[in-house]
């Protein structure tokens, strides 16, 4: 029996391959750039191309110009213009400027040195992929003392309040694998969304971009999984939408580490000047998806 209403077409899904020009593709990074792409041109989706190169110290043009290029002689074709984070830190300051009109920001003058002391003194804190909270040591400076310490400091970071944005947001989720997850995002402290110098961090970064984008469905690896936790309190906060999520497993050595450039995992790159045809390298990233 028709009722009269109308139901809504599924929304389309636009996924999205975000990678840091530090190195040349490996097979773990072929590995979550096909998951991307076959989700997307599985449904008729869109398949997008974003550099996350806010890392200037770091981050490469002769990288990113290589990533693209290996993910053309992949056949991983992409949809629209690639996103370069770099040309978007206008985006990232007005996300900031928010949060700190709510509140919700504080200097933090702590070294990793200090940090990890006073995780030691307080008796230890266990260590995720997030690295070890952050125990929360300037959030109570008092007034005098902060605008000193931010006038003499030569570098500070910016940190979320978590304790206090989640008293704005209530509790919240986000969907995995069509299930529901309950997201924690006190797991690594009030997190660092800026410096001094840079006006954003991967958390705050990401989550702008995936809204910016009409990102509908988040694929990355399981090592940022942990991650999805801040994210989702960001998209509270920031009034964006919430993606669905996917993360894979990672792809590991012969010893059984993840493929990791700092451990000198065989690029595409090498792999291209060996011979190998671009279907055998698609064929051992993917062999067990």
């Amino acid at each position: 029996m028709n009722s009269g209403r109308t139901v809504a077409p599924p929304a389309p899904v636009v996924t999205r391959f975000a990678p840091s020009p530090t190195g040349y593709l490996h097979l773990g990074h072929v590995h979550s750039a096909y998951e991307g792409w076959r989700a997307a041109r599985e449904v008729g989706g869109q398949f997008l191309v974003r550099i996350e190169d806010i890392d200037h110290t770091r981050c490469r043009t002769c990288f990113a110009d290589a990533i693209l290029e290996d993910l053309a002689w992949l056949g991983l074709d992409w949809d629209g213009d690639v996103r370069r984070q770099s040309e978007h830190f206008d985006d990232y300051r007005a996300a900031l400027a928010r949060l700190e009109a709510m509140g919700l920001l504080y200097p933090c003058f702590c070294t990793r040195k200090e940090i990890q002391a006073e995780i030691v003194r307080a008796g230890g804190a266990p260590q995720g992929e997030l690295g070890v909270p952050y125990p929360g040591t300037c959030r109570g400076l008092d007034p005098a003392t902060r605008s000193a310490r931010l006038r003499d400091a030569a570098d500070y970071a910016l940190r979320l309040d978590v304790a206090a944005a989640l008293a704005r947001t209530g509790p919240l989720s986000w969907r995995e694998h069509g299930r529901d997850i309950a997201a924690n995002p006190g797991i690594a402290g009030d997190v660092v969304l800026a410096r001094k110098e840079i006006p954003t961090s991967y958390h705050l970064a990401v989550t702008v971009d995936d809204a910016l984008q009409g990102v509908t469905l988040v694929t990355r690896g399981a090592d940022l999984y942990e991650a999805t936790h801040i994210h989702r309190l960001l998209q509270a906060l920031l009034s964006l939408p919430t993606p669905n999520y996917r993360h894979h497993r990672l792809l590991t050595d012969a010893a059984g580490r993840r493929l990791a450039k700092r451990d000198g995992a065989r690029s595409i790159r090498a792999m291209r000047a060996a011979g190998m045809s671009a279907d055998a390298v698609l064929a051992a990233a993917t062999i067990a998806i």
